[in-house]
């Protein structure tokens, strides 16, 4: 079954998949970045979630609710986490020195994943998506993913706007 799956999956899939991979391999090294970049990746990442919610399950306002209040819920409690010691912001450039790190790339595969098995799923067993357990579950996953990117941004925005009317480089807290 697990081959039929695979053999019935869309090549440009794999190419998106493969895309993803490189995208979150090349944050797990150290490397500098600019506000615009750590803003597209989050919300592209969260426009897939929503996106991944919505086509799978509708526009069902429980479903809509639910992934809303997990990425809200995330986005609160990842608020309160300082960044890593390593980060750095250069108002002048406008630029983030940040140091490697493995999380955007388990993120961007886990969101993959959890779309792919969405999608299989759903095709083999269509009535699934309108069980509450599976509807629900999946938005509320879709939902985290979301709230975590872009959890990972607005951490970094706050930096940034601290730092503005500050002319010097100082370590993020």
């Amino acid at each position: 079954m697990i081959n039929q799956i695979i053999a019935n999956t869309p090549r440009w899939v794999w190419v998106l998949l493969l895309a993803l991979l490189w995208l979150g391999l090349s944050q797990a090294l150290p490397r500098t970045t600019s506000l615009k970049r750590i803003t597209i990746m989050p919300l592209a990442m969260t426009g897939l979630s929503l996106y991944g919610t919505v086509t799978a399950f509708g526009a069902d306002p429980t479903v809509l609710l639910l992934w809303l209040t997990s990425a809200s819920l995330m986005v609160v409690l990842l608020m309160q986490r300082s960044l890593p010691e390593a980060t750095r912001y250069d108002p002048a450039s406008r630029r983030f020195a940040m140091p490697g790190s493995w999380v955007p790339l388990m993120l961007i595969v886990g969101l993959f994943a959890t779309k792919y098995v969405v999608g299989a799923t759903s095709a083999m067993r269509p009535e699934l998506a309108h069980e509450a357990g599976f509807s629900l579950g999946f938005a509320l996953l879709y939902g985290a993913f979301s709230g975590v990117f872009l959890a990972r941004a607005a951490r970094l925005w706050r930096l940034a706007l601290q730092l503005e009317s500050s002319p010097r480089t100082i370590v993020a807290s």
